[in-house]
Order: structure tokens, then sequence, then C-alpha cells
């Protein structure tokens, strides 16, 4: 029986449904040997509802898509902005952390020859303790001698 559907000279003709489907416009002409071609007729109330709730969906469609296009370009606005200022930011927080620590090791340096200076004179200070003694010894010397030479000059 399959052969003889797909061998005969006119093919069977398709089922009204899917006629339908297949040829959307409103005029259409069923072809039948013995009927007359119908007259043009306006399209049932139920097609025009559907074509309307169609076009409804379709203009929603376009809005919501204009309407996300919209929030990516604000979002994508946003995001350059914040992104450019956290990058300034970030840029003028790496100049102040450089200019920190040229100060925090200049003042190191600094602190360091102060420690060291103070270190030599504390050297420097227990070598005149030293001459300070010998100092007082030899005034203690030349004051014995001066008593000394009094006595001889001024003798009785």
């Amino acid at each position: 029986m399959e052969a003889d559907a797909t061998t005969s000279p006119n093919p069977p003709a398709p089922a009204p449904e899917e006629a339908l489907r297949e040829d959307p416009s409103p005029l259409r002409s069923f072809s039948s040997s013995s009927a007359p071609a119908p007259v043009a007729t306006a399209p049932p109330p139920e097609a025009r509802k559907v074509a309307a709730a169609m076009e409804a969906v379709e203009r929603d469609a376009v809005a919501i898509a204009e309407s996300y296009a919209s929030l990516f370009a604000s979002l994508r606005i946003a995001l350059s902005n914040v992104t450019s200022t956290s990058a300034e930011n970030m840029e003028c927080l790496g100049e102040v952390v450089g200019r920190l620590q040229e100060s925090a090791l200049e003042a190191s340096s600094k602190g360091n020859k102060y420690i060291h200076s103070c270190l030599r004179l504390n050297e420097e200070m227990q070598g005149l303790e030293s001459l300070s003694i010998q100092l007082k010894i030899m005034r203690k010397n030349i004051d014995s001698l001066d008593l000394a030479v009094d006595r001889l000059l001024h003798l009785p």
C-alpha cells in the first residue's frame, strides 16, 4: 500500500489542519475537480484575535529587548566609570605610598646618622673622662710646683 501512495501520479491532499499551517494567507482556494472556486472570505474572528495577540507579544518583546539594551548600556557606562575611578584612586594611592616610603627611608637614614653621632660622642666623652682625670692630676702637680716656686722666691 505504501508503494501505491508513493507511485501514484496524484499525491493525497493534505489534511485541512496541515493546509492551514502551510498557507497562512486569508485568501485560499481549495482545488477540487467538481467544486467551483469559492469567493474570497474574511478570516474568522479567532484568527484576528490570534494575529492581534501575536502583534502585541511582538511589540512587548521589542520593548523588552530595548529595555535590556538600555540597561546593559547603563551598566557598561557605570562599570566604566567605577573602573576608571578605581584605577585613578589606585594610581593616587600608589603615589602616596611611594612618597610615604621615601619619607620613611629618609627619616630612618637621618635617625641612623643621629644614633651614630651619639655613639661617637659617647666614645669621645669616655676618652675625655680619662683626659679630665689626667688634667686634674696635672693641675695638682702645677699647683704644687707653683706653691714650691712661691716659697723659694719669698724666702724669709
